[in-house]
């Protein structure tokens, strides 16, 4: 990931070796990281069990919150942008149980395809 797509908030795509190493500890036994995606300094977890949106919070990032979504879980979700070219977009997941969605912004919304793309094939 170049600086200039973490500047602009492009999501990009993190090896999945080097992210199961990071996550071995809370990983359960059968678990595999699938794919992963980076975003500044928040980041989409797809392993073949679940979902897991990592949020740094603070100006220094230094406390980390782990938010662990089942796939069955979701019950919909939502690109939102204002067309093709549209520099910036949303994606919005809604969970059982939960009246408000979850929300991700990406500042260029071609990027938040792949996202997506990953999130449809295991939701879908």
């Amino acid at each position: 990931m170049g600086l200039f797509d973490a500047i602009m908030g492009n999501a990009s795509e993190v090896s999945s070796d080097k992210v199961a190493v990071e996550f071995a500890p809370i990983l359960v036994d059968g678990e595999a990281v699938v794919k992963s995606f980076k975003l500044i300094r928040d980041m989409f977890v797809f392993t073949n069990k679940r979902l897991i949106l990592v949020d740094k919070q603070g100006l220094t990032g230094s406390k980390v919150d782990f938010h662990t979504i089942p796939y069955k879980s979701i019950n919909h979700f939502t690109k939102r942008s204002n067309g093709l070219l549209d520099l910036d977009a949303e994606l919005l997941i809604w969970v059982k149980g939960n009246e408000h969605p979850i929300v991700k912004e990406f500042r260029k919304g071609e990027n938040i395809n792949d996202v997506y793309r990953v999130l449809s094939t295991y939701v879908l």
